[in-house]
Protein backbone atom coordinates (compact mmCIF):
# COMPACT_ATOMS: atom_id res chain seq x y z
CA UNK A 1 0.00 0.00 0.00
CA UNK A 2 2.80 2.41 0.88
CA UNK A 3 4.50 1.54 -2.39
CA UNK A 4 1.34 2.35 -4.28
CA UNK A 5 0.76 5.64 -2.42
CA UNK A 6 4.35 6.72 -3.00
CA UNK A 7 4.20 5.99 -6.71
CA UNK A 8 0.87 7.76 -7.09
CA UNK A 9 2.17 10.83 -5.24
CA UNK A 10 5.22 11.04 -7.45
CA UNK A 11 3.29 10.38 -10.63
CA UNK A 12 0.83 13.16 -9.79
CA UNK A 13 3.39 15.53 -8.27
CA UNK A 14 5.72 15.77 -11.26
CA UNK A 15 3.13 17.03 -13.79
CA UNK A 16 1.74 19.46 -11.22
CA UNK A 17 5.18 20.88 -10.42
CA UNK A 18 6.00 21.12 -14.12
CA UNK A 19 2.79 22.98 -14.87
CA UNK A 20 3.32 25.44 -12.01
CA UNK A 21 6.88 26.24 -13.04
CA UNK A 22 5.94 26.60 -16.71
CA UNK A 23 3.06 28.95 -15.77
CA UNK A 24 5.38 31.14 -13.69
CA UNK A 25 7.98 31.05 -16.47
CA UNK A 26 5.43 32.18 -19.06
CA UNK A 27 4.28 35.03 -16.81
CA UNK A 28 7.82 36.20 -16.25
CA UNK A 29 8.59 36.10 -19.99
CA UNK A 30 5.42 38.11 -20.67
CA UNK A 31 6.60 40.88 -18.34
CA UNK A 32 10.04 40.79 -19.98
CA UNK A 33 8.47 41.31 -23.41
CA UNK A 34 6.38 44.23 -22.15
CA UNK A 35 9.25 46.02 -20.40
CA UNK A 36 11.57 45.48 -23.37
CA UNK A 37 9.02 47.01 -25.74
CA UNK A 38 8.70 50.05 -23.47
CA UNK A 39 12.48 50.53 -23.36
CA UNK A 40 12.75 50.32 -27.14
CA UNK A 41 9.95 52.89 -27.48
CA UNK A 42 11.71 55.24 -25.07
CA UNK A 43 14.94 54.99 -27.06
CA UNK A 44 13.18 55.74 -30.34
CA UNK A 45 10.96 58.59 -29.11
CA UNK A 46 13.29 59.95 -26.39
CA UNK A 47 10.70 59.54 -23.64
CA UNK A 48 11.38 59.83 -19.93
CA UNK A 49 8.21 58.26 -18.57
CA UNK A 50 8.29 55.82 -16.88
CA UNK A 51 11.73 56.06 -15.35
CA UNK A 52 14.22 54.33 -17.76
CA UNK A 53 16.37 53.14 -14.87
CA UNK A 54 13.34 51.62 -13.20
CA UNK A 55 12.38 49.77 -16.40
CA UNK A 56 15.86 48.28 -16.75
CA UNK A 57 15.83 47.16 -13.14
CA UNK A 58 12.48 45.45 -13.76
CA UNK A 59 13.89 43.67 -16.82
CA UNK A 60 16.90 42.46 -14.85
CA UNK A 61 14.64 41.28 -12.04
CA UNK A 62 12.44 39.33 -14.44
CA UNK A 63 15.47 37.85 -16.20
CA UNK A 64 16.77 36.61 -12.86
CA UNK A 65 13.39 35.06 -12.10
CA UNK A 66 13.34 33.46 -15.54
CA UNK A 67 16.81 31.97 -15.01
CA UNK A 68 15.82 30.47 -11.65
CA UNK A 69 12.65 28.98 -13.09
CA UNK A 70 14.59 27.44 -15.98
CA UNK A 71 16.93 25.80 -13.47
CA UNK A 72 13.95 24.42 -11.55
CA UNK A 73 12.36 23.16 -14.77
CA UNK A 74 15.57 21.33 -15.70
CA UNK A 75 15.65 19.73 -12.26
CA UNK A 76 12.03 18.59 -12.68
CA UNK A 77 12.84 17.07 -16.07
CA UNK A 78 15.81 15.27 -14.55
CA UNK A 79 13.58 13.98 -11.76
CA UNK A 80 11.05 12.78 -14.36
CA UNK A 81 13.72 10.76 -16.15
CA UNK A 82 14.94 9.34 -12.85
CA UNK A 83 11.44 8.29 -11.84
CA UNK A 84 11.00 6.56 -15.19
CA UNK A 85 14.23 4.61 -14.58
CA UNK A 86 13.06 3.65 -11.09
CA UNK A 87 9.70 2.49 -12.46
CA UNK A 88 11.43 0.31 -15.03
CA UNK A 89 13.77 -1.18 -12.43
CA UNK A 90 10.83 -1.82 -10.09
CA UNK A 91 8.90 -3.77 -12.70
CA UNK A 92 11.99 -5.80 -13.56
CA UNK A 93 12.70 -6.75 -9.93
CA UNK A 94 9.04 -7.60 -9.21
CA UNK A 95 9.00 -9.93 -12.22
CA UNK A 96 12.21 -11.56 -11.01
CA UNK A 97 10.75 -12.03 -7.52
CA UNK A 98 7.60 -13.53 -8.95
CA UNK A 99 9.60 -15.97 -11.06
CA UNK A 100 11.80 -16.86 -8.09
CA UNK A 101 9.10 -17.38 -5.46
CA UNK A 102 6.09 -18.54 -7.52
CA UNK A 103 4.25 -21.08 -5.31
CA UNK A 104 7.21 -22.28 -3.32
CA UNK A 105 6.89 -22.60 0.43
CA UNK A 106 10.61 -22.02 1.02
CA UNK A 107 13.10 -20.05 -1.05
CA UNK A 108 16.88 -19.83 -0.47
CA UNK A 109 17.94 -16.54 1.06
CA UNK A 110 20.76 -16.06 -1.44
CA UNK A 111 18.13 -15.84 -4.18
CA UNK A 112 15.62 -13.56 -2.44
CA UNK A 113 17.67 -11.18 -0.30
CA UNK A 114 19.50 -9.49 -3.24
CA UNK A 115 16.08 -8.71 -4.76
CA UNK A 116 14.87 -7.21 -1.49
CA UNK A 117 18.02 -5.10 -1.22
CA UNK A 118 17.39 -3.77 -4.74
CA UNK A 119 13.80 -2.99 -3.78
CA UNK A 120 15.04 -1.04 -0.75
CA UNK A 121 17.32 1.06 -2.99
CA UNK A 122 14.41 1.78 -5.33
CA UNK A 123 12.26 2.79 -2.35
CA UNK A 124 14.99 5.15 -1.21
CA UNK A 125 15.19 6.56 -4.74
CA UNK A 126 11.46 7.31 -4.77
CA UNK A 127 11.79 9.03 -1.41
CA UNK A 128 14.66 11.20 -2.73
CA UNK A 129 12.61 12.27 -5.71
CA UNK A 130 9.69 13.15 -3.43
CA UNK A 131 11.99 15.30 -1.30
CA UNK A 132 13.37 16.97 -4.45
CA UNK A 133 9.86 17.85 -5.67
CA UNK A 134 9.05 19.28 -2.25
CA UNK A 135 12.20 21.41 -2.26
CA UNK A 136 11.45 22.69 -5.78
CA UNK A 137 7.93 23.64 -4.75
CA UNK A 138 9.24 25.52 -1.70
CA UNK A 139 11.80 27.39 -3.80
CA UNK A 140 9.13 28.38 -6.29
CA UNK A 141 6.90 29.66 -3.49
CA UNK A 142 9.77 31.65 -1.97
CA UNK A 143 10.57 33.25 -5.35
CA UNK A 144 7.09 34.66 -5.83
CA UNK A 145 7.50 37.74 -3.56
CA UNK A 146 10.69 38.72 -5.39
CA UNK A 147 9.14 38.12 -8.81
CA UNK A 148 6.11 40.29 -8.05
CA UNK A 149 8.08 43.21 -6.63
CA UNK A 150 8.11 44.97 -10.02
CA UNK A 151 4.29 44.98 -10.01
CA UNK A 152 4.36 47.24 -6.97
CA UNK A 153 6.48 49.95 -8.63
CA UNK A 154 4.88 49.51 -12.08
CA UNK A 155 1.21 48.51 -11.64
CA UNK A 156 -0.42 46.57 -14.42
CA UNK A 157 -2.98 49.31 -15.12
CA UNK A 158 -0.22 51.83 -15.73
CA UNK A 159 1.67 49.44 -17.98
CA UNK A 160 -1.43 48.71 -20.08
CA UNK A 161 -1.84 52.43 -20.84
CA UNK A 162 1.79 52.71 -21.92
CA UNK A 163 1.58 49.62 -24.12
CA UNK A 164 -1.19 51.02 -26.28
CA UNK A 165 -0.14 50.82 -29.93
CA UNK A 166 3.06 48.87 -29.25
CA UNK A 167 3.99 45.58 -30.89
CA UNK A 168 5.11 43.20 -28.15
CA UNK A 169 7.52 40.53 -29.29
CA UNK A 170 8.68 37.59 -27.21
CA UNK A 171 12.23 36.23 -27.20
CA UNK A 172 11.20 33.39 -29.52
CA UNK A 173 9.74 35.84 -32.04
CA UNK A 174 12.83 38.04 -31.93
CA UNK A 175 15.08 35.09 -32.64
CA UNK A 176 12.82 33.90 -35.45
CA UNK A 177 12.98 37.33 -37.15
CA UNK A 178 16.79 37.15 -37.43
CA UNK A 179 17.15 33.48 -38.33
CA UNK A 180 17.11 33.92 -42.11
CA UNK A 181 20.13 33.69 -44.37
CA UNK A 182 19.87 37.38 -45.29
CA UNK A 183 20.25 38.32 -41.59
CA UNK A 184 23.61 36.63 -41.22
CA UNK A 185 26.93 38.44 -40.99
CA UNK A 186 28.48 38.21 -44.42
CA UNK A 187 32.19 38.01 -45.12
CA UNK A 188 33.80 41.10 -43.58
CA UNK A 189 37.40 41.56 -44.77
CA UNK A 190 37.89 44.56 -42.47
CA UNK A 191 37.96 42.21 -39.46
CA UNK A 192 41.23 40.42 -40.16
CA UNK A 193 41.88 38.99 -36.71
CA UNK A 194 38.24 38.09 -35.97
CA UNK A 195 36.16 35.13 -37.05
CA UNK A 196 32.42 34.55 -37.26
CA UNK A 197 31.25 30.97 -36.78
CA UNK A 198 28.19 29.39 -38.38
CA UNK A 199 26.45 26.00 -38.00
CA UNK A 200 27.58 24.81 -41.43
CA UNK A 201 31.27 25.49 -40.82
CA UNK A 202 31.64 24.71 -37.10
CA UNK A 203 31.54 21.33 -35.41
CA UNK A 204 29.39 21.11 -32.24
CA UNK A 205 28.02 24.59 -32.95
CA UNK A 206 25.15 24.23 -30.47
CA UNK A 207 27.60 23.39 -27.64
CA UNK A 208 29.68 26.58 -27.93
CA UNK A 209 30.07 28.30 -24.51
CA UNK A 210 28.43 31.63 -25.32
CA UNK A 211 29.39 34.68 -23.28
CA UNK A 212 26.81 36.59 -21.22
CA UNK A 213 24.60 33.48 -21.03
CA UNK A 214 23.57 33.94 -24.66
CA UNK A 215 22.42 37.57 -24.36
CA UNK A 216 23.44 40.14 -26.95
CA UNK A 217 26.63 41.86 -25.82
CA UNK A 218 26.05 44.88 -28.06
CA UNK A 219 22.60 45.67 -26.61
CA UNK A 220 23.94 45.38 -23.05
CA UNK A 221 26.73 47.88 -23.75
CA UNK A 222 25.09 50.24 -26.24
CA UNK A 223 21.55 50.35 -24.81
CA UNK A 224 22.40 50.58 -21.11
CA UNK A 225 21.94 47.03 -19.75
CA UNK A 226 19.12 46.04 -22.10
CA UNK A 227 19.02 42.24 -22.03
CA UNK A 228 18.03 40.91 -25.44
CA UNK A 229 18.45 37.26 -26.44
CA UNK A 230 21.24 36.60 -28.92
CA UNK A 231 20.71 34.55 -32.05
CA UNK A 232 23.70 32.28 -32.83
CA UNK A 233 22.44 31.90 -36.44
CA UNK A 234 23.37 35.55 -37.07
CA UNK A 235 26.99 34.59 -36.45
CA UNK A 236 29.01 33.78 -33.37
CA UNK A 237 32.02 36.05 -32.97
CA UNK A 238 35.18 34.35 -31.77
CA UNK A 239 37.47 36.81 -29.97
CA UNK A 240 40.31 35.82 -27.63
CA UNK A 241 38.92 32.30 -27.29
CA UNK A 242 35.54 33.68 -26.20
CA UNK A 243 32.30 33.38 -28.15
CA UNK A 244 29.76 36.21 -28.47
CA UNK A 245 26.30 36.09 -30.06
CA UNK A 246 24.13 39.05 -31.06
CA UNK A 247 20.49 39.94 -31.58
CA UNK A 248 21.00 41.24 -35.15
CA UNK A 249 23.64 41.73 -37.81
CA UNK A 250 24.19 45.47 -37.22
CA UNK A 251 24.99 44.87 -33.56
CA UNK A 252 27.42 42.11 -34.47
CA UNK A 253 29.32 44.32 -36.93
CA UNK A 254 29.53 47.26 -34.48
CA UNK A 255 30.70 45.00 -31.69
CA UNK A 256 33.34 43.40 -33.92
CA UNK A 257 34.70 46.83 -34.86
CA UNK A 258 35.98 47.38 -31.29
CA UNK A 259 35.28 44.41 -28.98
CA UNK A 260 37.45 45.66 -26.11
CA UNK A 261 35.44 48.88 -25.84
CA UNK A 262 32.11 47.07 -25.56
CA UNK A 263 33.50 44.47 -23.13
CA UNK A 264 34.73 47.30 -20.89
CA UNK A 265 31.29 48.97 -21.07
CA UNK A 266 29.61 45.76 -19.99
CA UNK A 267 31.97 45.54 -17.02
CA UNK A 268 31.09 49.13 -16.05
CA UNK A 269 27.38 48.31 -16.37
CA UNK A 270 27.87 45.34 -14.04
CA UNK A 271 29.41 47.69 -11.47
CA UNK A 272 26.22 49.76 -11.57
CA UNK A 273 24.04 46.63 -11.33
CA UNK A 274 26.05 43.95 -9.47
CA UNK A 275 23.30 41.37 -9.99
CA UNK A 276 24.46 41.14 -13.62
CA UNK A 277 27.72 39.51 -12.55
CA UNK A 278 26.04 36.25 -11.66
CA UNK A 279 23.23 36.59 -14.19
CA UNK A 280 25.56 37.07 -17.19
CA UNK A 281 28.45 35.03 -15.78
CA UNK A 282 30.84 38.00 -15.88
CA UNK A 283 33.62 36.25 -14.01
CA UNK A 284 36.00 36.98 -16.86
CA UNK A 285 35.96 40.66 -15.83
CA UNK A 286 35.51 40.01 -12.08
CA UNK A 287 37.99 37.24 -11.25
CA UNK A 288 37.58 37.60 -7.46
CA UNK A 289 33.95 36.39 -7.61
CA UNK A 290 33.42 32.65 -7.76
CA UNK A 291 30.46 31.43 -9.84
CA UNK A 292 27.92 29.40 -7.89
CA UNK A 293 27.70 26.64 -10.45
CA UNK A 294 31.45 25.92 -10.39
CA UNK A 295 31.99 25.98 -6.66
CA UNK A 296 28.87 24.23 -5.41
CA UNK A 297 29.22 20.75 -4.03
CA UNK A 298 27.63 17.88 -5.96
CA UNK A 299 23.99 17.47 -4.99
CA UNK A 300 23.62 21.04 -3.68
CA UNK A 301 21.71 23.47 -5.87
CA UNK A 302 22.20 26.53 -3.66
CA UNK A 303 25.48 27.47 -2.07
CA UNK A 304 26.20 29.91 0.70
CA UNK A 305 28.09 32.94 -0.69
CA UNK A 306 31.74 33.21 0.20
CA UNK A 307 32.60 36.42 2.03
CA UNK A 308 36.01 37.85 1.24
CA UNK A 309 37.89 40.87 2.46
CA UNK A 310 41.26 42.50 1.94
CA UNK A 311 43.82 42.21 4.71
CA UNK A 312 47.46 43.16 5.12
CA UNK A 313 50.33 42.35 7.41
CA UNK A 314 53.72 43.95 7.95
CA UNK A 315 56.82 41.96 8.85
CA UNK A 316 60.51 42.67 9.22
CA UNK A 317 62.65 42.51 6.15
CA UNK A 318 64.81 39.76 7.64
CA UNK A 319 63.02 38.36 10.70
CA UNK A 320 65.65 35.61 11.05
CA UNK A 321 69.22 36.82 11.36
CA UNK A 322 71.60 35.37 8.84
CA UNK A 323 74.17 33.04 10.34
CA UNK A 324 77.22 31.76 8.53
CA UNK A 325 79.00 28.89 10.22
CA UNK A 326 82.74 29.21 9.51
CA UNK A 327 83.19 25.54 10.36
CA UNK A 328 80.52 24.32 7.96
CA UNK A 329 81.74 21.61 5.65
CA UNK A 330 79.75 20.18 2.74
CA UNK A 331 82.27 17.48 1.80
CA UNK A 332 81.33 14.16 3.37
CA UNK A 333 84.91 12.87 3.24
CA UNK A 334 86.21 15.94 5.01
CA UNK A 335 83.65 15.41 7.76
CA UNK A 336 84.80 11.81 8.11
CA UNK A 337 88.41 12.95 8.33
CA UNK A 338 87.56 15.37 11.11
CA UNK A 339 85.58 12.68 12.91
CA UNK A 340 88.55 10.28 12.77
CA UNK A 341 90.83 13.03 14.00
CA UNK A 342 88.57 13.72 16.97
CA UNK A 343 88.39 10.00 17.70
CA UNK A 344 92.20 9.77 17.75
CA UNK A 345 92.46 12.75 20.10
CA UNK A 346 90.56 10.80 22.73
CA UNK A 347 93.60 8.53 23.22
CA UNK A 348 96.11 11.39 23.39
CA UNK A 349 97.45 13.38 26.39
CA UNK A 350 98.89 16.89 26.43
CA UNK A 351 101.78 17.70 28.87
CA UNK A 352 103.03 21.21 29.69
CA UNK A 353 105.59 22.65 32.21
CA UNK A 354 106.16 26.20 33.32
CA UNK A 355 109.31 27.42 35.16
CA UNK A 356 110.22 30.57 37.01
CA UNK A 357 112.39 31.70 34.14
CA UNK A 358 109.81 31.13 31.47
CA UNK A 359 107.09 32.77 33.51
CA UNK A 360 108.56 36.25 32.96
CA UNK A 361 109.63 35.77 29.43
CA UNK A 362 107.56 37.38 26.84
CA UNK A 363 107.99 39.08 23.54
CA UNK A 364 107.83 42.81 23.77
CA UNK A 365 108.14 45.43 21.11
CA UNK A 366 107.98 49.21 21.05
CA UNK A 367 108.20 51.88 18.44
CA UNK A 368 109.88 55.25 18.84
CA UNK A 369 110.39 58.25 16.67
CA UNK A 370 114.06 59.21 16.26
CA UNK A 371 115.01 62.86 17.06
CA UNK A 372 115.55 65.00 14.05
CA UNK A 373 118.54 67.22 13.42
CA UNK A 374 117.88 70.90 12.98
CA UNK A 375 120.17 73.86 12.71
CA UNK A 376 120.16 77.57 11.97
CA UNK A 377 122.83 80.09 10.89
CA UNK A 378 123.15 83.77 11.81
CA UNK A 379 125.31 86.53 10.43
CA UNK A 380 127.55 86.82 13.49
CA UNK A 381 128.88 84.71 16.24
CA UNK A 382 128.87 85.86 19.83
CA UNK A 383 129.63 84.09 23.02
CA UNK A 384 130.40 84.69 26.70
CA UNK A 385 132.57 82.88 29.21
CA UNK A 386 132.52 83.02 33.00
CA UNK A 387 135.11 81.68 35.39
CA UNK A 388 134.55 78.22 36.76
CA UNK A 389 134.10 78.26 40.54
CA UNK A 390 136.97 76.50 42.36
CA UNK A 391 136.40 76.17 46.09
CA UNK A 392 138.29 73.70 48.23
CA UNK A 393 137.97 72.71 51.88
CA UNK A 394 141.30 72.10 53.67
CA UNK A 395 142.01 70.46 57.02
CA UNK A 396 139.59 67.54 56.80
CA UNK A 397 142.21 64.87 57.26
CA UNK A 398 143.82 64.33 60.65
CA UNK A 399 144.29 62.00 63.54
CA UNK A 400 141.21 60.64 65.12
CA UNK A 401 142.42 61.64 68.52
CA UNK A 402 142.94 65.25 67.68
CA UNK A 403 140.40 67.84 66.59
CA UNK A 404 140.80 69.06 63.05
CA UNK A 405 140.10 72.54 61.79
CA UNK A 406 138.68 72.82 58.37
CA UNK A 407 138.71 76.03 56.35
CA UNK A 408 137.58 76.90 52.88
CA UNK A 409 140.01 78.01 50.21
CA UNK A 410 138.44 79.89 47.30
CA UNK A 411 140.63 79.75 44.19
CA UNK A 412 138.00 81.15 41.78
CA UNK A 413 139.38 83.82 39.49
CA UNK A 414 137.51 87.06 39.09
CA UNK A 415 135.93 87.93 35.76
CA UNK A 416 138.60 90.33 34.58
CA UNK A 417 141.45 87.95 35.29
CA UNK A 418 139.58 85.16 33.59
CA UNK A 419 138.95 87.26 30.49
CA UNK A 420 142.57 88.20 30.30
CA UNK A 421 143.63 84.58 30.47
CA UNK A 422 141.13 83.66 27.78
CA UNK A 423 142.22 86.44 25.47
Amino acid sequence: KQWYQRRVAITAGIPTATANVEHELGTSQMFISRYTALVERQQEEKLEEPDPELLRQCIINCRQHETFLQVLLRDINTATDQVAVLERDLRSILIQLQNTIQSKTAVPTNQVYPRFISLAKIWTGFQDEMVLLSVISNIQANLEPFAKSHNEVLPDARIQDLLTGLIIRSDVERVAETSGIEQRVQHAPQFKNLEFLFPETTKNFVKLPLQYKGFCGFSIAAHDRLLLPGNPLVGVLRYKDHFFCFANRDGALKFAADPDKYIARIAEAAKRSPELIQLLDLHMQFSTITPYGKSAEPGHMIEKPITKRDSGIQTEVHPIESYIDPKYEWNEWELRRKAIKLANLRTRLTHSVQTDGSNYKRDNATQIYLPREKGSQTKREHGTSVPKPSVYIAGLRGCPSTTTEAYKVDLTLNVDAHNDICD
